[in-house]
């Protein structure tokens, strides 16, 4: 009993420091730090490195881009060593939610395409590295970066059984259905004609 009762704390404990490291914004940290302005009022509105782009700065967005996917893999690679491979899955998925749907901004994150991959890359880094790819090709061909995330998600889930990653199947559907619920708006506009491409200004 003892036991459970250990292993279920820190399932919590781990859910809990999750959720608080993907809810960090460094999008709007990192802008505010760059003197951009406030992001919330600049483009889309959005925390994520692609609206960073809006703002003309470049390092700002590489930045953003590193630290939103850092979080995601910092946090289950600590929790991997520190407790197992259910506490990772865990805690990776809460990064993910934490990022999405921030206490800090109301509940109004990023997309997570960025959290999405550097947990993907943590977990196994030869499906992290196809789905980087998945996202450079529908990036790539459409000029569009929610196509890339898009595409990304969508083929993760089959990469992951493909490149004998099977075990996270279950946190792969729930990061794929969380990118496709943040993107529905994109999706809207891709199906309109009016999403805009990479790069354009706010």
């Amino acid at each position: 009993m003892p036991l459970i009762e250990t292993s279920t704390s820190l399932l919590i404990l781990w859910a809990l420091t999750g959720y608080l490291l993907g809810s960090v914004p460094f999008g709007v940290l990192v802008s505010r730090m760059m003197g951009l302005g406030n992001l919330r009022e600049i483009g889309s509105g959005n925390i994520g490195a692609t609206n960073v782009l809006r703002t003309g700065s470049k390092p700002a967005a590489i930045a953003t881009l590193l630290l939103d996917g850092a979080k995601g893999a910092v946090v289950l690679l600590l929790a991997r060593a520190l407790t197992g491979e259910d506490a990772a899955q865990l805690a990776a998925v809460m990064a993910m939610l934490g990022h999405c749907f921030p206490v800090w901004l109301g509940f109004k994150g990023g997309k997570g395409v960025a959290t999405f991959i550097g947990i993907l890359l943590a977990f196994a880094w030869p499906v992290g590295l196809a789905v980087c790819l998945a996202w450079l090709v529908g990036a790539g061909l459409s000029r569009m970066s929610s196509m890339g995330g898009l595409l990304a998600a969508a083929s993760s889930t089959i990469l992951m059984v493909v490149l004998g990653a099977g075990h996270g199947l279950v946190m792969g559907i729930v990061l794929t259905l969380l990118v496709f619920w943040r993107h529905r708006e994109n999706i809207a506009r891709i199906k309109a004609g009016t999403e805009p491409r990479i790069g354009k200004k706010g």
